[in-house]
């Protein structure tokens, strides 16, 4: 532990440095983090020994101690292959520990890397060693091309002066492109001057994909280019579109490269030099600049595509739940009929049909959908924003009118229903019904909460980012599976009726320990009683109470807290707040003006309870259990406006933002193809990142500003109306 102690307290330097932390808190989160706390409870529950530390900036300090742990890993290797090759010195083994990075490491790791047999190599091995030694120390005097006549010797393979200067100059060059300090020289001209370059691919496959039509001739700085379009030439590169390339002015560079060495031009071995220095510079040294450049490109617009990607998912978790109320849930078909589902208030499959309401099969069928309605009586109507669902949605809208007035008809975006159709959760939740209907289901429960159906889909079905189908599988499913955590801690979970899809993403629970929970749930008649009774569950121990009880609500129970976001750990702090108020534990819960019952709040502070801690349970005394989410209201798309033919410029509509990318947003209007708002027509004012101004989920308003048909393209624009 000492050892794990040492390294902690090595690295919140760092981190606190690079994260503009104090170290003190820095080094607390660690702490905690080391002793199993999770990051949900760490930002809920120990606000006093992290300095109010909150979830971004706790997992910044995570993601943070990540990369100095990889970073230290890879130092231990490199060091661990030179010294196997006898080469390692007290003063390389200094200049390696100190790399505060991966690409400083290979750069002083490159020389002593395996690699295939280079020119160079060939050309020590004929003895030209010496030469190239003299064209490095650029002496005032002498004659290149007599001293190289020395070496030339028909048994080393060498037939003239101009193979011996030839092989001398490759030594030189290869030695300049493991020079550390010159890589750096080189790699950071790239990034500050390169230029990507994009050119249509020679005809082949891919060559004539009209997909990337925009990046035939493109060219932008390196420092300058968005994150959505390096990862559009580079997925057109893959596919065979495009060629691509990130380069630097290479006589800048060179002239650069030749400041930083031991070069004289007046010297008589100037010219060799310079035209070692050209050739590794051109051969060498920028190519591998290139590739550390578009790493890094690549590196960043993945983590800005991650980042699009999650706070999309985080506004599509938590946008506002219809409740727990009867719903008809309305997959919509063409082909095979449209499957109707209701659910009761629960969630719970009571019924379901299949009817014609969409796809020009002769009238759809309002008798069905009619009779539907009467016999089950929904409060609202959730309908699939798939092919068919404006169609099928006028029909719903237009026959609950007439038979169940009052009843809300809404659009559900159905992605990733399929998905959780066909898995082996909606097996065990829906035995034996068919995978249309549970699809069907599905869409209502979402309309339901949200949340709580959408964490039985992977994330990246969900569809809701920029390229997200370029993106390393496992950083994208660690990076959504954060924001799920942190969407069902914030709102909380009811014990008794929860799925274990959703126990799973309480902090500390997880997948096994949910079905634990479940099944132990399932062999009482009432379930859990109290937030206690969870300690009988077998694997559920003090330490993982600890990290889940703040997060898991048993409501109706003999203790009101437990419906709270209270810890048990201070049950007997609220306690004595109601003591000292004169009343008691229930009448305090919920009660209006509980912080003015209670007076100053500072004779209750100690050592490990501070102000914000008293505040939060203020709050959650004032309002317990309150859900974060917001209030439901549902969007009317017009009736006259189906498909997008229907679109004339200059409507103003309403609409659903369906995805938020780096570049505007996409806007569900009614005509199933989603308009394009882009970035700058999202607001009358600059806007740097969309996500300032809308989310994925939002209600807008939008006016049409251009509608092609052929391509089926909608651009929209908020300016006037945001």
């Amino acid at each position: 532990m000492g050892g794990k102690q040492h390294e902690d307290n090595g690295h919140a330097d760092v981190i606190a440095r690079s994260l503009q932390i104090a170290k003190a808190q820095v080094a607390a989160a660690l702490a905690l983090f080391d002793e199993g706390a999770t990051l949900p409870f760490v930002a809920r529950y120990r606000k006093e020994r992290t300095g109010g530390l909150d979830e971004v900036q706790l997992r910044a300090i995570l993601a943070a101690r990540d990369g100095l742990v990889a970073l230290d890993k890879r130092k231990d290797a490199v060091l661990a292959a030179i010294s196997g090759q006898g080469r390692l010195t007290p003063a390389l083994e200094a200049a390696i520990r100190a790399c505060d990075s991966l690409a400083a490491v290979e750069d002083l790791y490159a020389p002593y890397k395996s690699k295939r047999k280079t020119r160079a190599d060939m050309a020590r091995e004929r003895g030209l060693e010496p030469l190239a030694r003299r064209i490095l120390a650029q002496p005032r005097d002498g004659d290149p091309a007599r001293e190289a006549r020395t070496f030339v010797s028909a048994a080393r393979d060498v037939p003239d002066v101009a193979a011996a200067l030839q092989g001398a100059r490759d030594i030189v060059a290869e030695e300049l492109a493991t020079d550390a300090d010159l890589r750096l020289l080189v790699r950071e001209a790239v990034e500050r001057h390169g230029v990507v370059s994009a050119r249509a691919a020679k005809k082949g496959e891919g060559a004539e994909d009209r997909r990337f039509d925009d990046y035939r001739a493109f060219d932008e700085a390196v420092g300058r280019i968005p994150s959505h379009r390096w990862l559009a030439v580079a997925r057109g590169e893959a596919e065979g579109a495009l060629k691509v390339t990130v380069r630097a002015d290479h006589d800048r560079s060179l002239e650069q490269l030749l400041r930083r060495i031991t070069y004289f031009p007046r010297s008589p071995f100037g010219a060799e030099l310079r035209a070692a220095a050209d050739d590794g510079l051109k051969r060498l040294l920028m190519p591998a600049a290139e590739r550390a450049v578009r790493a890094g490109l690549s590196a960043w617009a993945e983590e800005e595509a991650r980042e699009v990607f999650a706070k999309n998912l985080d506004a599509l978790l938590m946008a506002a739940p219809y409740g727990a109320r009867p719903v008809l849930g309305v997959d919509p078909g063409i082909r095979t009929g449209c499957k109707c589902a209701m659910v009761d208030g629960r969630g719970a499959l009571v019924g379901y049909e299949t009817l014609w309401l969409a796809g020009g099969r002769g009238e759809p069928d309002r008798a069905g959908l009619a009779k539907m309605l009467r016999q089950h009586r929904p409060d609202a109507v959730a309908v699939g924003n798939g092919t068919g669902g404006r169609e099928a949605e006028a029909v719903v809208r237009e026959v609950a009118r007439e038979v169940l007035p009052g009843c809300v008809v809404v659009s559900v975006s159905e992605a990733g229903a399929s998905v959780y159709s066909a898995s082996e959760l909606a097996g065990e939740e829906l035995p034996g019904v068919d995978l249309t209907v549970r699809g069907a289901v599905s869409i209502a429960r979402r309309l339901q909460d949200p949340l709580a159906e959408l964490v039985k889909v992977p994330p990246q079905s969900i569809g809701v980012g920029q390229y997200q189908h370029d993106l390393d599988e496992s950083g994208l499913a660690r990076r959504l599976g954060e924001v799920v955590e942190s969407a069902v801690n914030r709102v909380g979970v009811d014990v008794n009726t929860a799925s274990p899809a959703l126990l799973a993403h309480v902090a500390g629970i997880g997948p096994k320990l949910a079905a634990g929970i479940v099944a132990h749930r399932a062999t009482t008649a009432r379930g859990f009683g109290a937030r206690r009774e969870l300690l009988a569950v077998s694997g559920l121990g003090a330490k993982t109470f600890e990290q889940c009880a703040g997060f898991l609500r048993v409501r109706g129970g003999k203790e009101p807290l437990d419906a709270s976001a209270v810890h048990p750990e201070r049950y007997a702090l609220v306690r004595q707040l109601a003591k000292d108020a004169g009343t008691s534990v229930a009448a305090l819960v919920g009660a209006s003006g509980v912080r003015q019952k209670l007076g100053d709040l500072r004779r209750y502070e100690d050592a490990e309870t501070g102000r914000a801690t008293l505040d939060d349970i203020v709050a959650e005394l004032e309002r317990p259990g309150r859900d974060p989410r917001a209030t439901f209201e549902a969007v009317a798309f017009r009736d006259d406006v189906r498909e997008i033919g229907d679109l004339e410029v200059g409507m103003v509509l309403a609409g659903i933002v369906t995805n938020v990318t780096a570049f505007g947003a996409f806007v569900d209007v009614g005509v199933h193809q989603d308009g394009l708002v882009h970035i700058s027509e999202l607001a009358d004012r600059f806007v740097k990142d969309p996500h300032e101004v809308v989310a994925a989920g939002q209600r807008v308003r939008v006016k049409v500003l251009e509608v092609d048909a052929g391509r089926k393209r909608v651009s929209l624009s908020r300016k006037g109306l945001a």
